[in-house]
């Protein structure tokens, strides 16, 4: 399968098996064990990166791109705490959702405002470019693209998640246990930091802060950078 195929499938999914799945995870209803899991998890990346860009004192003044927005996670809180936010993702079901819990939490308001997009087609300018769990879907040639093009968006920073390629993360891959569940229609690509990092450097932008979440069943290596 090429690249290509990749971004059909991931579009596929989550328009129709995966939308109900991971609306569910990204929401509050009932969920089992393992999606619990794995929502903690994602919380834990989002209250991450919340956090630091709280610790800045600025919001307000910022121009945001959440780039696979999802429903809205990270996008609504940063709207509500006053940042200017364009939300896009290459899911129609998961935009839609976003756009429903967003007016439920801000009212008719413009802001997010939301888009169906995949990373390739996004265009624009804005002080900070994040893109929280989206590389896992492709493998790392096409990442090489995908954070050279989020890149060339950002004035200042871009934010990024991935699953970190690490022995025991492969091995798990291999057994088929890093995304349980009897439909695992999108691939799991795992990428090397040290690779990640060569992207964000050759594109002016030095690694200032990182954290690591690490659940059961969810892993998720975050970095922020900056242009040099």
């Amino acid at each position: 399968m090429n690249a290509a195929d990749d971004k059909t499938i991931v579009r596929e999914y989550f328009n129709s098996t995966g939308f109900d799945r991971w609306r569910r995870i990204y929401g509050d209803g009932e969920v089992n064990k393992v999606q619990l899991d794995i929502r903690n998890g994602h919380q834990q990346t989002v209250d991450t990166v919340l956090d630091w860009l709280k610790a800045d004192n600025n919001l307000p003044e910022l121009s945001i791109c959440d780039a696979g927005c999802g429903v809205g996670s990270l996008s609504i809180p940063l709207a509500v705490d006053g940042a200017k936010v364009y939300a896009s993702d290459i899911s129609e079901k998961m935009v839609e959702e976003g756009k429903d819990r967003a007016k439920q939490t801000l009212g008719n308001g413009e802001n997010p405002t939301f888009a169906v997009q995949d990373l390739e087609s996004l265009s624009g300018s804005y002080h900070t470019v994040i893109c929280l769990d989206v590389l896992i879907h492709y493998p790392q040639e096409k990442a090489d693209e995908m954070i050279s093009h989020l890149c060339s968006l950002a004035q200042s920073r871009i934010i990024l998640s991935f699953a970190p390629k690490t022995c025991a993360l492969t091995i798990l891959k291999k057994i088929g246990s890093f995304f349980p569940g009897p439909s695992k229609a999108t691939r799991a690509y795992l990428h090397r930091e040290a690779d990640v990092v060569r992207i964000l450097e050759n594109n002016g932008f030095c690694v200032q802060r990182q954290a690591m979440t690490k659940t059961r069943f969810y892993f998720s290596r975050l970095l922020e950078a900056t242009r040099e």
